[in-house]
């Protein structure tokens, strides 16, 4: 992880081809050592789920519809895994960057059909969600669901109803970030499949509201 984050330190002040292109062997180098890691990561959690794969995101920005064309490459690792649909639902995320490491995941951007349904659950009853938001385990890794919210209220729900919040919401995700220190200790594997495992309440949750319908028939 130290060769990553120092490579990103250098990226970030020096975000151009040129630079890159001179420094190129150096981050093949990283990219080796961050595959062996996110594979690793993979495999244990594999042990505790059924994922669907893994995908490591590369540092090449898109910049062709981008308003900033001057930097090309971002400034982070990051890898996603993906859980087996349609019966599991949630994705897991691990960012490493300087300063703004950390690990999450939930559902980011959930289609129109999923995010009504989780909405019109909440309406429904908030018994389970509020059981999980308020388990000590996940207080002290998370906090809070966050995400997105649309500015007004969405249409066909009660501005006043107790859960609003959470039915305002269009991304419903976990985080916890770590520091850099704690990325560089030799505990970060272990706190990282930990802090993973700790969002499997809230997956399990959500998996089951989306592969039912509000009368409890399934879906699939």
């Amino acid at each position: 992880m130290k060769k990553a984050l120092e490579f990103l330190k250098k990226i970030n002040e020096n975000n151009n081809r040129e630079w890159f292109s001179e420094h190129k062997h150096e981050y093949d180098l990283v990219v080796k050592e961050n595959k062996v890691f996110f594979n690793e990561i993979y495999s244990e959690l594999q042990q505790y789920d059924n994922l669907k794969g893994i995908h490591i995101f590369r540092i090449y920005r898109d910049v062709r519809f981008s308003k900033d064309q001057s930097t090309p490459y971002k400034t982070n690792f990051g890898v996603g895994y993906s859980r087996s649909k349609p019966m599991l639902r949630g994705g897991y995320y691990i960012n490493l960057e300087p300063n703004n490491s950390f690990v999450g995941g939930g559902f980011w951007g959930p289609e129109a059909k999923d995010l009504l349904r989780i909405r019109k659950e909440f309406e429904l009853n908030t018994t389970e969600i509020e059981k999980i938001m308020s388990d000590e385990t996940f207080i002290k890794y998370f906090g809070e669901i966050k995400g997105d919210a649309v500015k007004t209220d969405p249409r066909g729900f009660d501005k006043n109803h107790p859960a609003i919040d959470l039915i305002r919401k269009k991304q419903y995700v976990v985080m916890r970030k770590f520091t850099d220190k704690e990325i560089l200790s030799g505990d970060f594997q272990k706190e990282a499949i930990l802090t993973l495992l700790a969002m499997r309440p809230f997956f399990n949750y959500m998996s089951e509201v989306l592969t039912v319908d509000l009368n409890g028939e399934p879906l699939f």
